[in-house]
Order: C-alpha cells, then structure tokens, then sequence
C-alpha cells in the first residue's frame, strides 16, 4: 500500500493557498498486497470474516477489487462496505437486544445512531491511513478546519465545502498537532497553562474573521519559540501579549508558516516523513501579498483582537 500525493490539476499557486487540502491517493499493489485479519478473541465477531470457513473462501482480489477503483482505495467503496459489514454483524452483538440502532446516509463515513428508550447516541466512523510510521495520515472525509479553507488568516466569506473525488484522501496533520501539544504539556511549570491560551483566544475570535485553526497555528508557533521556562501562570498577561504579537508580525510580513510542513524545529518525537521537514517552508498567507484588500481586512481584525485582549486584561485589575 503506498500513498502517493495526487497533484493533478492543480498549478503552484492553489498548492500554496490550500496546503490543508493536500489531496493524496492510496495506491494498492494487488500482487503484492495481502489482506490480513488480525486475530482477535473468540467471542468477539471479526467484520472481516465471518468463520474461518469464509476467511478460506474469501480471495484477496475480489476484497480489493470491493474497495478500489482501479488501483486506488475508494473511500466511498470502502465506507460502503464497512458499512454492510455492521449492518450484518449487528445482530450477532449481545446490545442489539437492548439498543436500536439505524443507519445514517453518508458518502464518506459510516454514520449510524443509537437509541435506547430517552438516551441517543450519534456514532460516526472515520476511516484513516498512516503514512509509513510518521504521525502524518490521510482520512476519508476533510476536517472542519478543512472545510473552511483555514489556510487563510482571514476570510470574511462562508465556508464553502471542497467536492473530493472518491479516491481522494485529505491529509490531516491533527495527530502530529496533538503528540506536540503533549510535549508542552511535559516541559511546562504548570500543567494546562499551554491549553488555557488557546482556550482564551478562541473564545475572543467571534466575529474577528480568525479561525480557531489558523489561532492554534500560531499558538504553537509561539509555544514552540518562547523558552519552556517562561511559561508560569504569574506570567500569563505577558504571554497573552506575546501571542498577540506574533500575528502582526506575521501580517507585517505577509508570512505565517505551516507549523509542520519545513518545520525543522519540530520536536524530535513528532515522526514526520524526511522530506516534510526539508521541504522549503510553506507561507498560508502568502495570498495576502496579492489581495491587499484582504490584507487590509486582516490588520483591521487584528486590531479588533487585540481591543478586545486589552479590554479583558483591564477588568482583571
């Protein structure tokens, strides 16, 4: 199995405004490739095979040829059968006596709810692959953050949906994004300080044109610059301050990097691909030296957040 970047269709520029929406394929090598079923305990029921009559029965070739689109891993094929596979196994579980479950319609993802007299519960499958052992995946169906086309610092317009190709894969970073979180939260004096940042900013974004992805981008840039030390709770202004600052440095310069693509300064623990650190830094403003109006709109929401930090820090005295 091998995923490969799908680069079609698609010039310098739009690469460089919709790195989060870095589209990949999984490519299958159908001789090569076995289908496994990890072995699992006797009385738990395996989607895969149902006995292991059916696992001598079942070839290789008509499961790929199941999920797949010529030689490429189908999400909606593969959301499809995964989804017929819990259909059909879930009588065989002990809580299908007491639970009611129905199917939700979904493309990309198996989505199905669960009930038992008052109580609900919604459940919804993603499905991922990793990439070799890096902490880098591709997933069936893009993030919120994806959605909104959180490259750009600000957008004043709707969030607007991309339409995938059934053999696209977004490629997600969260995992990545998570274990860096988790190193902070090792190095710093006080444990969740690095969270209440993020938290409080968030929290003043309404309205700003600021997404909470783009927020969190910058935020562990400054985590990531500001020595471990500095970070005390009798210090917290003094750091809101710095983070406030960052993002006019940014717009001063037009220039926010991806936190992880050509971040050399990642943390050692955080596993990604070779070539994902020596690649030249990627700019997610770098559409802001070309559309000075949105620029223009930036500062005046900086501003804006930076009123409001003021405002904030003012009542606490």
């Amino acid at each position: 199995m091998e995923v490969i970047e799908d680069g079609s269709d698609r010039n310098k520029d739009e690469e460089q405004a919709d790195v989060m929406w870095r589209e990949t394929r999984i490519r299958i090598d159908k001789k090569k490739n076995k289908v496994m079923c990890l072995p699992v305990k006797k009385k738990l029921l395996c989607l895969l095979h149902h006995s292991q009559e059916e696992l001598r029965q079942k070839q290789q070739r008509r499961l790929l040829e199941t999920l797949c689109t010529g030689s490429y891993l189908d999400v909606e094929k593969t959301s499809r059968w995964f989804f017929q596979m819990v259909r059909c196994s879930w009588l065989h579980v002990p809580q299908s006596y007491s639970w009611h479950l129905v199917f939700q319609p979904c493309s990309r993802s198996c989505q199905f709810q669960l009930s038992r007299g008052k109580r609900t519960l919604s459940v919804e499958m993603l499905f991922g692959v990793r990439q070799g052992d890096s902490d880098i995946f591709v997933v069936n169906q893009p993030t919120e953050a994806q959605k909104g086309n959180s490259s750009n610092l600000v957008s004043s317009q709707p969030a607007k949906a991309n339409i995938l190709a059934s053999t696209a894969w977004p490629e997600t970073f969260a995992v990545a994004e998570a274990k860096f979180f988790q190193h902070i939260a090792r190095q710093i004096p006080c444990k969740g300080l690095h969270l209440k940042y993020l938290q409080l900013f968030t929290c003043m974004l309404s309205g700003t044109g600021f997404s909470t992805s783009t927020w969190k981008t910058l935020v562990m840039h400054v985590l990531n610059i500001i020595p471990r030390v500095y970070w005390h709770r009798k210090e917290f202004p003094l750091r809101l301050w710095d983070i406030m600052a960052f993002p006019q440095f940014c717009l001063k310069w037009k220039r926010l990097d991806h936190f992880v693509l050509g971040n050399e300064k990642l943390p050692a623990e955080i596993s990604v691909p070779p070539a994902m650190r020596k690649v030249e830094p990627l700019n997610l403003s770098e559409y802001l030296a070309r559309d000075p109006d949105a620029h223009r709109k930036a500062m005046e929401a900086h501003d804006q957040l930076h009123f409001r930090l003021w405002m904030l820090l003012s009542n606490q005295h």
